[in-house]
């Protein structure tokens, strides 16, 4: 099963909300999401990287809030909906950011030079980064199914203190707050550097 067939698979399974439908489709069909790097040059920085990372993260948040006993530890549990939304849409804010431009680079075989394509980025909606996922998100799912004050949370603090443009004291108070977001910043982490990053 490739990426994009199992982020489709866990999405319909999990995530029913009014909207969830129409996301999809701009996903699938209006963005370049399932084709999109997850980065210019660290993880995931190849085509398809953004749907691999997304997938990485839903499994990794799945196995942290299973080892947690989130209910023990915080009074509350979280539905497979919201760990299949937060997790899976918490980097949709990279959709049309990328392009491909050409450089010049020697062939260590050959010794000769060759174009080869890498990737830019072309911010056509600067809008931040876990704020950006959190407004496109809610411009598709609506009403009753908008989303929760724990998955919006989490969502736009996942970068927690990697993030260099945020005041850190309102990162560490959201951060405690808020144990969804301290938990989907721990698992988009581990699958940046131990599942997708440059240490394997």
């Amino acid at each position: 099963m490739t990426a994009k067939e199992e982020f489709i698979s866990i999405y319909n399974e999990f995530i029913k909300r009014p909207g969830a439908d129409k996301l999809l489709d701009y996903l699938e069909n209006k963005s370049d999401f399932f084709t999109a790097p997850c980065s210019t040059r660290f993880h995931g920085a190849y085509e398809g990287g953004l749907v691999e990372h997304s997938v990485n993260v839903y499994h990794c948040l799945k196995d942290y809030l299973s080892r947690l006993r989130v209910k023990e530890v915080y009074g509350m549990e979280f539905s497979d909906e919201t760990i299949a939304i937060v997790s899976l849409l918490h980097d949709v804010c990279k959709v049309n950011f990328y392009a491909t431009e050409m450089r010049n680079r020697k062939n260590e075989e050959t010794g000769q030079w060759e174009k080869v394509p890498f990737y830019t980025i072309n911010d056509t909606l600067p809008y931040g980064h876990g704020e950006k996922s959190v407004y496109i998100i809610s411009g598709f799912l609506y009403g009753e199914g908008r989303l929760t004050r724990d998955e919006a949370l989490a969502i736009r603090w996942h970068m927690g203190f990697s993030s260099e443009d945020d005041n850190k004291n309102t990162i560490g108070r959201a951060l405690e707050m808020y144990p969804l977001a301290f938990a989907l910043h721990v698992a988009d982490m581990e699958a940046t550097y131990f599942l997708e990053g440059s240490i394997k």
